[in-house]
């Protein structure tokens, strides 16, 4: 077919254009060379989804962060974020600081927001809209919420201009706004030799037509970028192929420095929509070009697989721990809530037959194989990371027993626990780089050599290649591991002797912080992934190190850990089930020992024990306080889901973490 043989060739062009594993990264930017260069590289750990009171969803909680406040956070330092009734009064500070961050505001609103909030001067500062989102009660704020959707186009086939801007010039603020944005991230970018912390310029591109979500954060690699956002308002129904194209002729095509990519947002409320096949030879070489990586874990849940412990069944897989942090929905419409009623309708609450397939990453790396046999090429290689996605300005906030929510008075105090009990504290991107700088790690993500945490930082190392068995025990290991293979993001291929590759797997546990040792390992797995001779995918998921029952767990009663479990593992493994003429990817999950869940931790801080028989008289006593001091509903009733009747929440979690797949594909 025509469209194959285009796709073929284009691929082809674009994969000469892409890194080699191994190489020097490329400077193109003006800076202090880093002091500590490390040439087999380091875990560097951050936040690439981070939104501020430029966010018009931000502001109307009540959150009055700016860029300035978020970096600082990210760098140790303390804020302040409102309460319940919205004022600002929580006091909030990371565990530990982030290597690195990018704020990510929804550029389709920076000048209306900046009308909005900003200047009192401007007229449009005063249209009802505007009050409404300055407001302070929640009811108009909900209001405004709903208004601010329907702008964006989230509500209606395509986005509409607000009327303050007629009032007021919102393209100047635009400007004004995209203007601060660099500003900050400049400012707190270390360009000295110290390279302790890296910002990158970086917006939030928001579409969400009928609610699926297929926002992207735009991340430019340094100071050269577009002199204007590409927004939802530019391109409209022809959706993210326009945002690629526009991106290429503001940025990647002008030969000015400029370079850039869009990381597809947690994909499990997309309605499926996030990765369609490709429909053009562009359309595939544009999503392999800018789209090395996929957030697969933040606040509104995880996106690698999915499976419904209730019903013993999952979505395209038998992996029991698919059940990890899901949500009822498939699209955004689930957020239409108060007071944690999730609405019902079919949009908001699916049964697992209708849940969209593709919003689970593993199903897209299956899927890519299977496509890659009809186009030539695989258009779905994607490296993983997580972020928080974070409305309070506070980027990394990930810890379970630090966890003060994710979008502003919603869900702050009391809030999280009563509406916000599907959410979580999100998670963490990291990369492997040369150095803390934002060509090291720009280049560390195209290359897709990064891993997602769910919040907490172990350490882990995949690479595959021709290695011998003993290879853990070599005292030069992670030089070798480059020169005879690839990291995570690559592609390996047979040795010369056409034997089956061999994956090195390094691990260690979370150090912890001052205050909170981290938690052993349990298990170090394998996941497989593969499409047979008749264009069928499987996927099979592989315990090398550690067993599931290994006695750890936590006390009932103060949710300290119990029992010991794994703290460094280093694995050489080869594929039982390796056959050359099926191609395969292979990543690794690492799962931590027990540890109790932050909705349990807030729960037994108010009084209330999810593990105890008298949970629901305790939640009882602690709802009736809490509306003594202003709340209303059933503020801790949720503390007391049973497991056994609930598919995806329990009180005890296990965190993890998942490298970027390494790639094999079989020879023509």
């Amino acid at each position: 077919m025509k469209i194959t043989n285009q796709l073929q060739t284009s691929a082809a062009i674009l994969l000469l254009l892409l890194p080699i594993a191994g190489e020097a990264f490329e400077r193109t930017e003006q800076r202090e060379p880093c002091a500590d260069y490390q040439e087999t590289r380091q875990p560097l750990f951050g936040d690439l989804h981070v939104h501020t009171s430029y966010s018009f969803d931000s502001y109307l909680s009540s959150q009055r962060r700016d860029p300035w406040d978020a970096y600082d956070y990210a760098r140790g330092g303390t804020i302040v974020l409102p309460d319940a009734n919205g004022e600002q009064s929580v006091s909030a500070r990371i565990g530990r600081p982030l290597d690195f961050a990018a704020v990510t505001d929804h550029a389709e609103f920076f000048g209306q927001v900046n009308v909005c909030t900003l200047d009192s001067s401007k007229l449009g500062y005063w249209w009802p809209h505007c009050a409404m989102t300055r407001a302070n009660n929640i009811w108009l704020q909900l209001l405004a919420a709903n208004w601010w959707t329907h702008l964006g186009g989230q509500l209606e086939a395509l986005p509409a201009e607000s009327f303050a801007c007629t009032l007021s010039d919102c393209a100047e603020a635009d400007t004004e706004t995209w203007d601060k944005v660099q500003q900050a991230a400049e400012e707190h970018y270390d360009r000295s030799a110290n390279c302790e912390f890296t910002t990158f310029v970086a917006y939030e591109y928001t579409e969400a037509f009928d609610q699926n979500n297929m926002h992207r954060n735009v991340i430019f690699r340094n100071d050269k970028v577009a002199e204007q956002p590409v927004t939802v308002y530019d391109t409209g129904l022809e959706s993210f192929p326009s945002l690629w194209r526009q991106l290429r002729e503001r940025c990647t095509e002008l030969d000015n420095g400029c370079d850039v990519m869009a990381i597809p947002h947690n994909p499990n409320l997309a309605g499926g929509m996030m990765f369609r096949d490709p429909q053009t030879p562009t359309e595939l070489t544009d999503r392999l070009f800018f789209e090395p990586v996929v957030e697969l874990v933040q606040h509104k849940g995880a996106s690698e697989c999915r499976y419904d412990r209730l019903r013993g069944m999952g979505l395209g897989t038998v992996d029991e721990q698919c059940d990890f942090e899901q949500i009822a929905a498939d699209n955004l419409n689930m957020l239409g809530s108060v007071h944690g009623e999730v609405r019902t309708d079919r949009a908001a609450s699916v049964e697992l037959e209708s849940f969209a397939r593709r919003n689970m990453v593993r199903n897209v790396l299956k899927d890519g194989l299977a496509l890659a046999d009809t186009l030539g090429t695989n258009p779905f290689v994607m490296g993983f990371i997580g972020s928080t996605d974070t409305h309070s300005a506070a980027p990394g906030s990930a810890e379970e027993d630090n966890y003060v929510g994710h979008l502003g008075r919603r869900d702050s105090e009391y809030n999280n626990v009563q509406d916000h009990f599907f959410a979580n504290p999100g998670g963490h991107a990291v990369v492997w780089a040369q150095e803390n700088s934002r060509d090291s790690i720009f280049d560390a993500l195209r290359r897709k050599e990064t891993y997602a945490t769910s919040g907490t930082r172990p350490v882990l190392r995949f690479f595959a290649g021709d290695y011998a068995p003993d290879l853990c025990e070599q005292t030069d290991m992670i030089d070798t591991a480059y020169d005879q293979g690839v990291p995570m993001g690559g592609e390996v291929t047979l040795s010369a002797t056409g034997s089956a590759p061999r994956f090195l797997v390094s691990a260690r546990k979370d150090a912890g912080t001052l205050t909170s040792t981290g938690t052993d390992l349990q298990r170090v797995q394998i996941i497989k992934g593969w499409v047979d001779a008749d264009g069928v995918t499987h996927e099979r998921v592989y315990d090398i190190d550690g067993v599931a029952d290994n006695g750890s767990g936590v006390d009932s009663n103060t949710c300290a850990r119990v029992g010991s479990g794994i703290q460094q593992s280093c694995q050489v493994w080869q594929d039982p089930t390796f056959e050359s003429t099926e191609s395969a990817f292979y990543y690794v999950r690492l799962l931590e020992n027990p540890s109790c869940r932050w909705s349990t931790l807030q729960c037994q801080a108010a009084g209330v024990n999810p593990f105890a028989n008298s949970c629901e008289t305790q939640a009882a006593e602690a709802t009736l306080l809490a509306q003594e001091n202003g709340a209303s509903g059933d503020v801790y009733g949720k503390c007391c889901i049973d497991p056994a009747q609930q598919a995806f929440y329990a009180p005890v979690i296990q965190e993890r973490a998942w490298s970027s797949p390494i790639w094999y594909r079989a020879p023509e």
